[in-house]
Parts: structure tokens; sequence; C-alpha cells
């Protein structure tokens, strides 16, 4: 049995008539840059999203380095995030001329750990950018807290989190902006790069928007300086046939979850994922902890099932933030998990008997 970490494929031919029409009808109205399917996904999201405003991007890069350029963020701030995400959190506030500072994540969620948080604020914290990593949201009524007192921009990261949610309220609407990635495997993905900003401030949304358009609201009349960040027609159509069926994966996601845990519970090497109390978690991620896990990777692949590791180094711990001055052992939780962290293959058309295969196979490996 060959199990795929992602099967795209298979999603697309089961939603083949609506993507192939959305794209035909792209190529038929020329709309390939801004135009009608961009303007129709935007608003089509803010409205099932709960967000006031929706700019779409290039990519959810972009998003952040966007977002920080407009709240005026640059030399000689610092912005404030997690040990253990994608390095696209980390560099964006370098490119805006800020200062990264990491925090340490948490034993159980994997997330930023929201006691270590205020230990990092100093009098040039500008901003906090929480990732909501695998799909589970952070602890959102302690860093919400945090910022408001220290008067500090609170930036969510939802590139993994799509319609996760903390209380009942969906991540990336408690700070004054959430940054969204619409990357091919993400939960709701693009069929190339493509992402978002959604935000409930209207003279950040417009200057977002402007900042993306190269500065101009208008073609030809640049207000400011600005890149080009554009969602193209092409993706925004592509993600309008897809938006429909949102919460119908996120719903076989969960329950994929489940059944992981049902089949793995009794396997004492690993350690299966903890949900957040007051957290939905949407499990972009299925993510275990094991002993001997490059060793069980490697049994997995020869077995035919694809593995990932998100991440196999924590920021602070890479060559590229060695003149920050860090020491792996300022982030003991971090550095630890980095070697056991093992992402198993998750999507919405992953079937039981394949879950129970790869379940199979892990205690198999354990046993042999």
């Amino acid at each position: 049995m060959q199990i795929p970490f992602v099967d795209l494929h298979t999603q697309y031919q089961q939603n083949k008539e609506a993507i192939d029409g959305a794209i035909a009808g792209v190529i038929a109205d020329t709309a390939f840059i801004g135009g009608k399917y961009v303007r129709a996904f935007e608003a089509s999201f803010a409205e099932m999203y709960g967000a006031k405003h929706v700019i779409g991007c290039g990519n959810g890069t972009d998003s952040l380095y966007i977002l920080m350029k407009m709240l005026g963020i640059g030399e000689g701030d610092e912005v404030i995030t997690v040990a253990n995400s994608w390095i696209s959190t980390s560099e964006t506030i370098s490119q805006t001329g800020a200062r990264p500072v990491f925090v340490d994540i948490h034993p159980q969620y994997y997330s930023m750990d929201e006691t270590l948080l205020e230990a990092r604020i100093t009098g040039k914290s500008k901003a906090v950018i929480i990732v909501h990593l695998q799909g589970q949201a952070c602890d959102m009524n302690a860093i919400s807290d945090i910022c408001k007192r220290h008067n500090l921009f609170l930036i969510e990261d939802c590139a993994q989190s799509h319609f996760s949610t903390f209380k009942g309220k969906n991540v990336g609407l408690f700070g004054i902006a959430g940054s969204f990635s619409f990357y091919p495997g993400k939960n709701l993905g693009a069929y190339g790069d493509a992402g978002c900003i959604i935000t409930n401030d209207d003279a950040l949304a417009e200057k977002c928007r402007m900042y993306a358009n190269h500065g101009a609201l208008v073609k030809h009349q640049h207000r400011i300086e600005g890149i080009n960040s554009r969602l193209d027609g092409l993706q925004a159509a592509i993600l309008s046939a897809k938006l429909p069926h949102i919460h119908e994966w996120t719903k076989k996601r969960i329950e994929n979850a489940g059944i992981y845990d049902h089949y793995l519970e009794g396997i004492n090497e690993i350690i299966l994922p903890i949900r957040r109390p007051d957290a939905k978690h949407t499990f972009h991620l299925y993510v275990i902890r094991a002993q001997r896990r490059d060793e069980l990777a490697k049994w997995l692949k020869d077995q035919q099932v694809e593995t990932a590791v998100h991440y196999p180094t924590a920021l602070p711990n890479l060559p590229a933030y060695a003149y920050l001055g860090y020491s792996p052992e300022e982030f003991p939780v971090a550095t630890a998990l980095q070697h056991e962290i093992l992402s198993l293959p998750m999507y919405p058309e992953l079937t039981e008997t394949q879950i129970q295969f790869i379940a199979n196979s892990i205690e198999t490996f354990y046993r042999k």
C-alpha cells in the first residue's frame, strides 16, 4: 500500500468539474491579474471567516511582511515569535529591518509557550507573531492580555490553521490581523503560491492592499512605493471552487485524527497529539513524538508511507540566525523536540484502512 503524505490528486478528481470550470472561466475572461475572480474569493472568504477585510497576496510569506511594513515596524524594532515554525515567520521580520526574538515552545502543544513570552519583551519590542502550528490555536487569552498590557501589535500566522478556533472564535481574529497561506498542501490550498491578510482594521486594510499593489489602489496613482504581491485570478478561482468544501474537509481531518489515536494509543514508544482545551484543532498536521524518529521514518518509507518533519531544526538553531547569539540550551523544548517530532500522512481523503496500515507499520517497527 503506497500512502503519500498529502494526496492532492484524489482531491482534484473528487472536485474535477468545479475546478476545471473555474480555470476555464478565468481563461475565457482573461482575468489573470486582479478582477472579478479575486474580488469574489476575497468576499466569500471574508464572509465565511467573519473578517471585515480580506486582501489577497502572492503568498503567505508576503502577507506577513506586508503587515509588518504597514504597521511601521522596521530598523531598531524587535518582533517576538516562536522557536518552532517555518522560516517565513522569522525571515519576514528581518526583511523589515527589525530583529527577531524567539520564545521556546510548549512541551505539549508545540506552539509558543505563553508563560515565557513576557520575559522576552523589551523597550524595543513592537509586535508578537504567534503561529497556530499544525492546526491548533495558541492560548489566545493569555497572549492577547500580554500584548495589550505592553501595547504590542498581535499578528496571527494562520498558515496551518484555517478555521481553527479558540473558545469558539476563529484564529486570526484576535489580533490586529491574521496571515494565511494557500500553498497547495494547506487545508485550503491553491494550485500554486497564494495567500491573504485578514483584518477588521479599515486603515490597515487599505494600506496593505495599496502596498501589495505597487503602492496604488488605482492604476498609475501610486501614493507610496510598494511591492508586487497579488493573488492571481486562476488561484482565486480555484480557491473559490474549493472553499464550499472546507468545513467538510476539516471535519474529516478531525475524524481521521481520532482514528489515528485509536490505532496508535497502545504504542508506548510514541506520544500522540494533545488537544488544547477550548480549542478546535483542524489537523493540518498529525504530529507524533517518536523515540528513534529517523529510524522510524526510514522504516515507514520502506513500507511506502511518506512522512515529514515540521521542523528538523528549531529556528534559533539555524545557521541563518547564528548572528543573534542564541544557544540551543536557551530553547530546551524546541531543541529536544526537533529530534522527535514526526508528521504522519493527514488529509481528508485518507481512509481508515490506510491509517490502520500506518499504525500497524509503526507497531511492527517497535516490536521487531
